[in-house]
């Protein structure tokens, strides 16, 4: 009788853990706080040139002699600013998403741009469609766009611009 009762004891705790951890998870995520609880201050901007998953040359920065202010602020009713994109003086909004995967950013925002024109002309696209989450945390924030697809073809050539972000504090109005 002495043995079953540390016996019975463990099968208990076994049991008790089971029911605990068999429990429904909800679904929420701090992603959506994350992108929400400040303005994010743009750093940097590389592009890459890929053929399949070799990366051709190196990668090239954008937007280096901007002087502007570029700030992307992601609001908790899934609306989005960007302060001059493309260094170009203009406050463009739209509205966000994330994929139920939580690893991309979707957005309708069309902003007026002039990266990659020789010419420097100006052109109005949608740069964060379809921008995957490569880095976030509390201070910082990497969005992958271009050909980010998870499958291609070793012969595809591909084109990635990478946005990174720093996180400006929000201040109190």
């Amino acid at each position: 009788m002495r043995n079953k009762i540390p016996l019975v004891f463990v099968l208990g705790l076994v049991i008790i853990n089971l029911l605990c951890n068999s429990c429904k998870k909800d679904s929420d995520s701090n992603i959506p706080h994350l992108l929400t609880t400040g303005t994010w201050l743009l750093a940097t901007i590389q592009v890459s040139n890929y053929v399949g998953d070799t990366q051709i040359g190196s990668a090239i920065n954008l937007n280096v002699g901007c002087d502007s202010t570029q700030t992307f602020t992601f609001n908790t009713n899934n609306t989005c600013t960007f302060v001059n994109f493309s260094c170009l003086a203009q406050k463009t909004t739209g509205n966000w998403s994330l994929t139920a995967n939580r690893l991309f950013i979707n957005s309708d925002m069309t902003c007026k741009d002039t990266t990659g024109n020789v010419n420097k002309e100006v052109k109005s696209r949608q740069p964060f469609t379809n921008a995957q989450i490569a880095t976030l945390g509390v201070y910082s924030l990497v969005l992958q766009t271009g050909d980010v697809q998870p499958n291609y073809s070793p012969t595809s050539k591909r084109r990635i611009m990478r946005y990174g972000f720093i996180k400006q504090k929000r201040v109190s109005q």
